[in-house]
């Protein structure tokens, strides 16, 4: 979703003036705010709480474009599973990153440099753009992809063709359909482990449910490989946060990322620990209003990112931390001992005073 009602494009004199492929991230100082990353390892100070440090960001994409598509408005990011290995060092995957644009763009980024390799431009089935707002690379390489205007989720080729759409229950569509509002469906997709089991995560809460209480809707996958609607939980966001993205862990419970935006303050961003075991299965149940007897999702807070080191980062904006921005992607692309590593990306929403941000974290579950 495009925080603030979608803001106002650049001029295309700056698009023109941007037309460069990013430099790779390694290239710049350690420290360097406004170019790349902080140095690799992880040191003392790092730390944005007890279970979260952040290793550096990198702002190489940020204003960039390629093969004349602007790179910005990055909504997802996703592992590409089928050519993707761990790094010897333990370092970065030395395959691809896909990351998603909300204007309708599929990137290819080399995943140690985040220099990008590749653009596909998606569309419906009417050949019009897509808000693309959620992110899968399955098994085979194909990609799930949200698009929260309807909202939907469609299987695409590598090259962007349709192979499937995915049944959506009627309650989550926008109203008139549904019971959804419009710009607060599917943000959030990910696969759980096995592959069986597709969640995604509505981003507020619907029509006639309490407000912050969001739900999140799952497929199973059949014999005949396609998904079909399953269960459905709810899960309560902080008040005035919504959910952009939710991402599995290696032992099936959920990173959730809840964000908001106060004109003058800046973003909060708080990223917490989803067990869905023994929460109540919701789809039967027309409207949630915290009184029902529902089991909500479980969730701990595993960091606010205002509390993490800034690392030398800038913001164009006021912020309660110039780290933060308007983000939006996440993806967990290994482990580093007893952590997962875990990337973040910022929608720059193609605004002058927004960051196209890698932020690379640490996180103990």
């Amino acid at each position: 979703m495009h925080q603030r009602t979608r803001r106002a494009a650049f001029a295309a004199g700056l698009l023109a003036a941007a037309c460069l492929t990013a430099a790779p991230a390694a290239t710049a100082a350690p420290g360097t705010p406004a170019a790349t990353a902080t140095a690799a390892a992880p040191a003392a100070g790092h730390a944005c709480s007890p279970s979260v440090s952040l290793d550096r960001f990198s702002d190489a994409l940020d204003k960039t474009a390629y093969d004349g598509t602007y790179v910005g408005n990055l909504s997802a990011l996703a592992v590409d599973l089928p050519r993707s290995r761990p790094h010897a060092s333990g370092g970065a995957p030395t395959g691809s990153i896909a990351a998603l644009s909300d204007r309708s763009f599929l990137f290819d980024l080399d995943a140690r440099t985040l220099r990008p390799t590749g653009v596909v431009r998606l569309a419906d089935e009417n050949g019009a753009p897509l808000d693309a707002e959620g992110l899968v690379v399955d098994r085979d390489g194909t990609r799930l992809v949200t698009s929260e205007t309807e909202p939907s989720i469609r299987r695409y080729s590598r090259d962007g063709r349709i192979l499937d759409r995915l049944p959506v229950p009627d309650a989550l569509r926008v109203a008139p359909a549904g019971r959804a509002q419009s710009n607060g469906t599917f943000e959030g997709l990910t696969l759980l482990p096995g592959g069986r089991t597709l969640l995604a995560s509505m981003e507020y809460a619907l029509s006639g449910d309490t407000a912050g209480i969001v739900r999140l809707q799952t497929w199973r996958r059949a014999a005949d490989g396609r998904f079909r609607p399953a269960a459905q939980y709810a899960y309560r966001a902080d008040a005035g946060l919504g959910v952009p993205e939710v991402r599995a862990t290696p032992d099936g419970r959920l990173l959730v990322l809840e964000r908001g935006f106060t004109s003058g303050v800046g973003n909060t961003v708080r990223l917490y620990l989803a067990d869905l075991r023994h929460a109540t299965d919701t789809s039967g149940i027309e409207h949630l209003t915290g009184q029902d007897g529902v089991r909500l999702v479980k969730k701990t807070l595993l960091a606010d990112l205002a509390s993490c080191p800034t690392l030398g980062a800038t913001a164009r904006q006021p912020q309660p931390n110039p780290l933060l921005d308007n983000i939006e992607g996440m993806t967990v692309t290994g482990r580093a001992g007893d952590s997962l590593k875990v990337l973040l990306v910022s929608d720059d929403n193609q605004n002058a005073t927004q960051t196209t941000r890698f932020s690379y974290l640490r996180v103990r579950t």
